[in-house]
């Protein structure tokens, strides 16, 4: 029942939020405010929710070191994202215009600030926390990543390769960063670090979004599996490459660290794992 009332009080605050941040479409800084403040009350909703039931300190959202770990992977998903434009720009598959909207930029900060922190509370915060649990972390990493595929065929123009290419890269990357810190704000950080230079700083489409401009005019065209076509550069093998790569070096950094949880001895190894307090 943790594991719902959990999910229930984090997807509360999820949809309040994205209501409000339709609302306010076409009002970038009301849409930045309404961001920024769904991010912040849906961690202090998680932090509540699991203090509530499950009686503990709630560590993979402690204060200390938040600041530094969620700088740490903003830019590591800017860079990540940058290399796959990088490499899509020298196939002539990419191009700039010019300049775009700054206030574009200002209100997909806010959005894409919502949608990261409460896609990783609840994805990463919940979900997988619990299930690796009871099944082991390479398990649950596989069927939260399958869930999180999913979940964007919802999207406008979601394609079941762009579903796939979630599955292959975010789907194993971000839980390998919950795994590797037993903190979610590393992939808070590189979950936000990704969409915000995607979406404000690249101007590029956002998992079939429709989404707005950002700070440069660009257009892009070329194969499905360079460019991602409609669903955006995350359907790029380029995307797929570079997040496997990140979730193979996380995960090699959580093993050394001990904190991966074995199969079948999960709900023990979880108790006895010498994980972060």
């Amino acid at each position: 029942m943790r594991l719902v009332w959990q999910l229930v009080a984090v997807a509360a605050v999820a949809f309040v939020g994205g209501q409000g941040v339709m609302a306010a479409d076409g009002k970038p800084w009301l849409t930045l405010a309404i961001g920024i403040a769904t991010a912040v009350l849906s961690v202090f909703v998680y932090r509540w929710v699991v203090r509530l039931t499950e009686r503990r300190a709630v560590t993979e959202l402690a204060w200390k070191g938040a600041g530094t770990s969620t700088v740490l992977g903003t830019l590591i998903g800017i860079g990540l994202f940058a290399s796959v434009i990088v490499n899509i720009y020298f196939l002539e598959f990419y191009e700039v215009n010019g300049l775009g909207s700054v206030m574009g930029a200002v209100g997909l900060f806010g959005f894409m600030a919502a949608a990261a922190v409460t896609e990783e509370v609840m994805y990463r915060g919940v979900l997988f926390r619990i299930v690796e649990e009871r099944i082991g972390t390479w398990i649950a990493l596989v069927l939260t990543g399958v869930l999180f595929g999913l979940v964007h065929m919802l999207n406008p123009n979601a394609t079941l390769w762009g579903a796939i290419a979630i599955v292959i890269g975010a789907g194993g990357m971000l839980p390998a960063a919950y795994v590797a810190t037993r903190s979610l704000w590393l992939p808070i950080g590189l979950h936000f670090g990704w969409n915000l230079a995607a979406s404000a700083i690249f101007s590029t489409e956002v998992s079939g979004n429709g989404t707005p401009q950002g700070l440069l005019d660009t257009t892009m065209s070329g194969p499905l599996l360079i460019t991602g076509g409609g669903f955006g550069p995350e359907a790029s093998l380029y995307s797929v490459v570079f997040c496997v790569i990140t979730t193979a070096v996380l995960m090699w950094i959580a093993y050394r660290r001990g904190y991966v949880v074995p199969f079948r001895r999960a709900d023990r190894a979880a108790a006895t794992t010498k994980l972060p307090q």
